[in-house]
């Protein structure tokens, strides 16, 4: 029942290293869960992940030492309700912008009469089909709430968002925050990093848990130096794609050089 990464996240005593799942596969899943990280995202919203598939990665995922996190293509609460039931124990939440959105998001994923996720454990994996018997009275401790900062809208209400109860962590989304800045495909742009820099270090003034992801290596440690408790630092589609990209180049640059190649 503990989560430990909400426990590591409280705590910021050491930040937790991440990698993003976009594959949408529990094989390739597994594999990465072998690797070291502490967390492992699975992405709902962007890859072609559904309900069944991220059932599949959390079962593929729960003999190794790393915690998973689900995100869901939106925070819709029914989808909430199923994902918790399915063993999920922190979610991410895109495109949360005002204080009563996060508030929701809270009330989602506690029981009554705290909150409004619905009762039924006894159908549930997250309590091994009612075999934890204290399942319902320590699942609302346990549950760690992410929400997803990147619009101009949520940086305006940021303060307000993060002096919500319940809200564990504000992961910063460097793609959508740096289109909606007007720097569509470059995160890395100097405007969108200062704003970047300025929602992190306010996010860990207000003592919660700041994330981001950067598959730049030196973005990466500089969130880690501005005290980001959770930092995704790869992304397995990328990944693969530049790994056999380079493997193809390596071996048909010199057809190519000379004008041979044959495609």
């Amino acid at each position: 029942m503990r989560n430990k990464f909400k426990a590591a996240l409280l705590s910021r005593d050491v930040p937790q290293i991440g990698m993003w799942l976009g594959l949408a596969d529990s094989y390739s899943a597994e594999i990465c869960a072998g690797a070291g990280f502490d967390w492992l995202l699975i992405d709902g919203e962007h890859a072609p992940n559904d309900i069944r598939s991220i059932l599949a990665h959390l079962q593929a995922v729960a003999a190794y030492p790393v915690h998973p996190v689900v995100r869901p293509p939106t925070g819709d609460v029914p989808l909430i309700k199923q994902l918790l039931d399915l063993g999920a124990q922190s979610l991410l939440i895109p495109m949360v912008e005002t204080a009563e959105q996060a508030r929701l998001m809270v009330s989602a994923t506690r029981y009554p009469p705290i909150g409004i996720r619905g009762v039924g454990s006894a159908l549930a994996r997250a309590a091994q089909w009612n075999r934890t018997s204290t399942y319902l009275q320590d699942a609302d401790g346990e549950i760690c709430l992410m929400v997803q900062i990147e619009t101009r809208k949520g940086l305006q209400n940021l303060d307000t968002i993060a002096a919500v109860d319940g809200v564990d962590g504000i992961f910063i989304g460097p793609s959508d925050l740096s289109a909606a800045l007007g720097h569509r495909g470059n995160p890395g742009h100097p405007a969108v990093q200062t704003v970047i820099e300025n929602a992190i270090c306010r996010i860990v003034e207000a003592k919660k848990a700041a994330g981001i992801l950067s598959t730049d290596e030196t973005l990466a440690r500089r969130y880690l130096a501005l005290k980001c408790s959770f930092v995704a630092v790869g992304v397995d589609t990328t990944i693969l794609a530049r790994a056999t990209h380079d493997l193809a180049r390596k071996f048909k640059a010199p057809y190519l050089e000379s004008g041979n190649a044959k495609t």
